[in-house]
């Protein structure tokens, strides 16, 4: 009797990885097939394939949607699918697999070559790399926003040693490998093992020389492809192969890479900044909603990034001047990209995967505590429309802010901070501005997104 065995990853490794492989063993059971699926999720790698089940098996069904390790399976008849087929086409993709020829030995060479080229195609999609990148960054922003927003039951000053002080801690760290996390695994996409270490670098340091995530997403395409070259086109005798992997193309790779990031990537982002920074001093003191609708908009176009930091601090050097219009619109316009794009998850849900849905949840929780990252796993898998649509949004709630006059004497907390005595002017016209600029970012984000096709609902899951 012909064995099958199976693999199945989508992106966040949440639910189309399972689905896939209930659906396919339980298509299996009911056509008597034995088969063996492994599961590559959030968690890990389950139901993990042996040598020995590989080797027994006739063919393999690849239903990925991420990279995977292929070459275990060189010299066995492969179908390689997205995850959603899987779900959709168990019983045609096990006959299909049943249907293939076993390999001839004269045919392995050939086998090995295809698969080789296969690959390289595969991984010359800039979207794929970056969803691949993206895909490991939500669960660091789930993780490090949510406890973030649970710190604050504790006030916004808790004692250092203090439970919630903690809470606070740990979430920070989280929230602080966003960028170099991105960054490492979009040059893992494209280089494999070799560009990981790169990529972490140069995504570390984007988040110190201020790139924020849009540096963090340049550096990790540019790590990426300078390890692929350094490994594709510079050979090393047979006897040096060994260390290749581990220590020729690591080093070189994070120094040309790590010199691009300080000399041409940081340079010219820094600069723009310190252009930016200045600009916005200059309109101190003018129009009042023209300024709450720059410093909103200036909220949403990095999400925690540093034009969003120049905002940031630009209002909390104002509350030290005893003027706290301009705290209370950006707080407001920090608070509406993860708070729309919840309400837009759930009143839009044909045009987001379960997993994005799940993920909007979470967004709302980290908007009504005033982290806006949370929105960034949105903006990176979808920037063209989700960027403008968040702007825009916070871009309102800024304005709205100021002129209603609104006012806060705290530098964080989100809604929390709002229910502190004092802490907030005209608290119920502020709450009003918060949920108008969210909604303007729903409808945007829903008129904009497009309907996700299978393989990208997959993706942005």
């Amino acid at each position: 009797m012909k064995k099958l065995v199976a693999v199945t990853a989508c992106p966040t490794g949440i639910a189309h990885t399972f689905m896939a492989a209930e659906s396919l063993e339980k298509t299996a059971k009911e056509k008597d097939v034995p088969m063996k699926v492994e599961t590559q999720g959030s968690v890990g790698v389950e139901n993990e394939l042996t040598e020995e089940d590989i080797r027994e098996a006739h063919a393999v069904i690849l239903a990925v949607d991420t990279n995977v390790d292929e070459s275990r399976f060189e010299g066995k008849p492969v179908i390689r699918v997205a995850v959603s087929e899987a779900i959709k086409n168990a019983g045609d993709l096990i006959d299909r697999a049943l249907a293939k020829e076993a390999m001839s030995a004269e045919d392995y060479a050939d086998n090995v070559q295809r698969k080789k080229a296969e690959k390289g195609e595969e991984r010359q999609g800039f979207y794929k790399h970056l969803m691949n990148g993206v895909s490991f960054l939500i669960p660091i922003v789930v993780a490090g926003g949510i406890l973030m927003a649970l710190s604050f039951f504790g006030g916004l000053d808790p004692a250092e040693d203090s439970f919630f002080a903690q809470l606070g801690v740990i979430g920070k760290a989280a929230l602080g490998l966003m960028v170099p996390v991105l960054a490492g695994f979009i040059a893992y996409s494209i280089a494999d093992k070799p560009g990981l270490a790169p990529g972490l670098v140069v995504g570390m340091m984007a988040s110190n020389n201020g790139s924020g995530f849009l540096g963090g997403i340049i550096g990790g395409f540019v790590a990426g492809y300078v390890a692929k070259l350094i490994k594709d086109k510079f050979p090393l005798p047979r006897s040096l192969e060994g260390i290749r992997p581990v220590l020729v193309i690591p080093v070189l790779a994070t120094l040309v890479s790590g010199i691009l990031m300080a000399y041409v990537i940081g340079v010219p982002i820094g600069a723009l900044m310190t252009g930016l920074e200045n600009w916005l001093n200059s309109l101190t003191g003018a129009n009042a909603i023209l300024l709450g609708l720059l410093l909103g908009g200036m909220m949403a176009v990095d999400m925690g990034g540093p034009v969003n930091k120049t905002a940031y601090a630009f209002g909390v050097g104002l509350i030290g001047s005893e003027i706290f219009g301009p705290m209370a619109a950006i707080m407001a316009a920090g608070m509406t990209p993860p708070l729309g794009l919840f309400i837009a998850t759930q009143i839009a849900k044909n045009k987001f995967s379960k997993e994005e849905r799940e993920a909007g949840k979470a967004a709302g929780v980290m908007g009504i505590s005033f982290i806006t990252e949370g929105a960034i796993p949105f903006a990176a898998a979808d920037p063209f429309r989700v960027i403008p649509s968040l702007i825009a949004g916070s871009a309102v709630a800024g304005a709205l802010s100021m002129a209603f006059n609104a006012g806060l004497r705290v530098p964080h907390g989100g809604i929390f901070a709002m229910a502190i005595p004092d802490a907030a002017q005209n608290v119920f016209l502020y709450a009003l501005a918060i949920i108008i600029g969210a909604l303007v970012t729903a409808v945007l984000v829903v008129i904009l997104k497009k309907k996700p096709t299978e393989t990208a609902a997959d993706i942005t899951s």
